[in-house]
């Protein structure tokens, strides 16, 4: 199953490389182009689909554990002082996805949403610093009745240059549903209470929607 965002560039691929193997077979008469241009076109294609994916997942859904929101690798793990929204200290924890990570954003935990803001930007790469704050990133806020606001923020990265964003304002979100879709590569960083128990390490890789990245016991 393929994510929405990916439908228009799936066609649109598919038609440019059929057209130009159609050129290929009709005015090209070496064997061996024709043939590397059809297993290019082959490959590219792949890696198109695999990008676009967008596999069914099983939700178990709580109201005492932060799932991830994105499939990849955690990159942070640090109390920071959070300036757009709460202006006080919280937990990090960000998950860098390369090109081919499932690239679907899920709410990391169920409630309303209370904040939804996008930001355009620099396209730094993902893992720079200041990419969190200076690159293009929508900034959403659920809150939820046991383990209250968290927050997270989808980053473009140098490749990533369209971010979208499902959440808005006032309305009530389902733990471990599409919130989103970042288009080629970048993270998503998940502020989270003090008093939140991470259950992740540096460098553990994650899937969005299913593994538990904090809990309040």
């Amino acid at each position: 199953m393929f994510h929405k965002e990916g439908y228009k560039i799936i066609l649109l691929t598919a038609i440019f490389l059929i057209a130009v193997n159609t050129m290929t077979y009709l005015f090209v008469n070496i064997y061996w182009v024709k043939f590397s241009i059809l297993a290019i076109s082959i490959l590219i294609f792949l890696l198109i689909l695999q990008f676009f994916r967008n596999p069914k997942r099983l939700i178990q859904m709580n109201n005492v554990e932060v799932l991830a929101p994105v499939d990849g690798k955690v990159v942070v793990i640090e109390e920071v002082l959070e300036k757009e929204y709460f202006k006080d200290k919280r937990l990090q924890v960000s998950i860098f996805m390369s090109p081919i990570n499932v690239h679907v954003t899920r709410y990391p935990i169920g409630g309303t949403v209370k904040y939804s803001k996008y930001h355009p930007g620099k396209f730094l790469v993902a893992w720079h610093p200041k990419s969190s704050e200076e690159n293009e990133r929508t900034t959403v806020v659920v809150k939820n009745p046991v383990i209250g606001e968290v927050l997270y923020r989808q980053i473009a990265g140098a490749m990533a240059k369209r971010i979208v964003n499902y959440a808005e304002e006032g309305k009530e979100v389902l733990q471990g549903s599409d919130s989103g879709f970042i288009k080629f590569g970048s993270r998503v960083d998940v502020f989270l209470p003090l008093n939140t128990n991470i259950t992740v390490k540096l460098n553990d890789k994650v899937k969005g929607g299913k593994s538990v990245i904090a809990n309040i016991e």
